[in-house]
């Protein structure tokens, strides 16, 4: 029997979008390793959290995966929408629900690549910034480094992570400041502002 190659990823996974113009519409996703969409109760926190920053927003999804975090942010107003996610499959499957929503170019970028490739090649800030990479990773840290390095965030950015571990811990040598946070489960999430140098 043939090995599985990655083209045979199963994409029947769905997930719902909760809120805005796409209520109640399902994405689907591939099966694949670390990818875990953000959970419905966890995401509706987000976006109350969100819910005065979103409209017109330009949102960055770092580590997209099924993509729902951005989907989300379009549904509830967001103006554009960049997502970076390294499985070409999934990348696809981004482009696909993205099509099925009727959604354009000028709505939504999608960038086959790592986190790690992809943030130095952006050169804008963006209003809000959504880091939630697999755990298992552990790229926290790259990921914020490159966001200040290469200036893609301003001064009222809010930025949305989400860990298995303390965000203190991973927080502590940014001088962030964690102005809301919530532990749902084993997942701590919350929103922070950078500092501007």
């Amino acid at each position: 029997m043939k090995k599985p190659t990655k083209s045979h990823y199963k994409t029947t996974n769905q997930v719902r979008i909760i809120g805005g113009q796409f209520k109640r519409r399902s994405i689907s996703f591939v099966d694949a390793d670390g990818l875990r969409p953000t959970p419905d109760r966890l995401r509706e926190t987000l976006f109350n959290w969100l819910m005065a920053d979103i409209h017109d927003a330009k949102v960055l999804d770092v580590c997209a995966g099924s993509g729902v975090l951005g989907f989300e942010a379009l549904s509830r107003g967001a103006s554009h929408v960049v997502m970076i996610e390294p499985n070409p499959t999934q990348a696809r499957t981004i482009k696909h629900n993205a099509d099925i929503l009727k959604l354009t170019h000028s709505q939504l970028s999608i960038i086959n690549g790592t986190a790690q490739t992809a943030l130095p090649t952006l050169g804008t800030p963006f209003d809000i910034i959504f880091i939630d990479p697999p755990y298992a990773l552990d790229i926290w840290h790259d990921i914020i480094s490159s966001i200040i390095e290469h200036g893609l965030y301003h001064a009222d950015t809010l930025c949305y992570i989400e860990s298995d571990t303390a965000l203190d811990d991973i927080l502590a040598p940014f001088s962030t400041n964690l102005y809301k946070s919530v532990k749902v489960g084993q997942v701590s999430a919350g929103v922070f502002t950078l500092p501007i140098h």
